[in-house]
């Protein structure tokens, strides 16, 4: 498989993490704190996504034969563990990320998403099938105080943090490795040109094979710079990050078989 990975900041430090080994690829995007309030937690979001990220990576490479959801539950179980006794991850703003997972195991193709990081599979016949969590969408209350007592809780939203129970809630998918061409991983600020400016996935699949990863964040940016003030909420720049995965160079056309898992 050939991978190719970008990530920039939005601001003055960037949040997300991208990390790939021969036959995977991880992405994460740490949630943004809330401001001005204690979190509970000496480390912070920069240092909770690394571990997750290092977890994540080691165990697709020493476990293989585990499943996505699996791997991610040890990972949010391992990070909790260091964390010690100086943090309170029973504080509901306890730092936590989105995740997308993706993987060839043998002859299969498969992915994971929790959070609205995007899994965008486009398959040899040429059909795009776009995996993304956006449960938060669903709750017209968007300030802190209205989302906090809903993250990591049924009936609200799931993300990688302070509960291992999450990586339940993930949604997987898979393929047969043979009939994928190419899948893209990216965060939220990865696919805003899709989200918010009228781009579909092939199209964006599209230009980062012909233009390149880079080129496209730079896209995004100037996107974002000509969006008028209150138009979106939330920060105009976000950390995008990237990861195009090229599974089959040719394309035959064909029917595909595919299989895909709800969260419990």
């Amino acid at each position: 498989m050939e991978i190719t990975c970008a990530t920039r900041a939005g601001g003055d430090s960037n949040e997300d993490l991208v990390l790939t080994g021969g036959e995977f690829a991880v992405v994460l995007d740490g949630a943004t704190p809330e401001p001005g309030v204690d979190n509970g937690c000496r480390h912070g979001v920069p240092w909770v996504v690394r571990g997750l990220g290092r977890c994540l990576a080691a165990g697709l490479i020493d476990r293989p034969g585990a499943g996505l959801r699996e791997l991610l539950r040890d990972a949010i179980t391992e990070v909790m563990a260091a964390h010690g006794s100086g943090c309170d991850l029973g504080n509901k703003r306890s730092p936590a990320a989105t995740v997308g997972i993706l993987r060839r195991r043998d002859d299969t193709v498969e992915h994971l998403v929790l959070g609205d990081v995007a899994a965008a599979v486009q398959l040899t016949g040429g059909d795009t099938y776009v995996s993304t969590d956006r449960r938060i969408d669903g709750f017209p209350e968007r300030s802190w105080a209205g989302l906090r007592h809903l993250r990591n809780r049924p009936g609200g939203f799931w993300v990688a943090g302070n509960s291992p129970e999450a990586a339940a809630h993930a949604y997987t998918g898979s393929w047969p490795a043979g009939q994928v061409h190419r899948v893209c991983l990216a965060t939220d600020g990865g696919y805003r040109l899709v989200d918010r400016c009228g781009w579909d996935w092939p199209k964006l699949l599209a230009c980062l094979a012909d233009e390149g990863l880079q080129s496209v964040i730079t896209r995004t940016r100037a996107a974002e710079a000509a969006v008028p003030d209150g138009t979106y909420p939330g920060k105009r720049h976000d950390d995008a990050s990237l990861a195009l995965c090229v599974v089959n160079p040719s394309t035959p056309s064909g029917s595909v078989p595919r299989t895909h898992d709800t969260p419990r």
